[in-house]
């Protein structure tokens, strides 16, 4: 009987760029390696708008600009940390993280996307997982590299 398991060609590691964000890249770039597959990083800079519901008396484009600048500044800082990472495989879009997860999985052809997952429930899953956000409707395989939270 053929096995129903495929090895991966290329692989999408979804970040948040926080402390956080390095068992995932461990993780992707470990299945990247194993599979001998392309590893593309991305991170999603949000419109402040939607934070605020979409109206917003004042102009934000200049605290836009300042927050995709820092994303830019932790993504290089990521990129000295990691050989496997350049500035060739990484990617920081702005927009809703969803839309451009997928948007990016599909035109890049990503059989596999690694997102972060706290497993929050009640109030905090409420307040937003982008993994579960991602997971629903991917173009591919999705893989939630658990964040558990140590009681220190």
């Amino acid at each position: 009987m053929p096995s129903t398991l495929t090895s991966y060609k290329h692989i999408l590691v979804a970040v948040d760029l926080t402390e956080e964000c390095d068992p995932v890249i461990y993780r992707a770039s470990a299945s990247a390696e194993a599979n001998g597959a392309k590893l593309s990083l991305i991170h999603i800079v949000e419109p402040m708008a939607m934070a605020f519901g979409g109206d917003v008396p004042m102009d934000l484009s200049q605290l836009q600009q300042q927050q995709f600048d820092q994303a830019k500044e932790r993504l290089e800082r990521l990129i000295d940390i990691y050989p496997q990472l350049s500035t060739d495989n990484c990617h920081l879009k702005f927009g809703q993280p969803r839309q451009e997860i997928h948007g990016f999985a599909i035109k890049e052809k990503c059989d596999l996307i690694v997102v972060g997952s706290h497993g929050r429930h009640g109030l905090a899953l409420l307040l937003g997982s982008t993994a579960n956000d991602v997971l629903h409707g991917a173009p591919c395989d999705v893989l939630a590299v658990s964040l558990k939270k140590t009681d220190d």
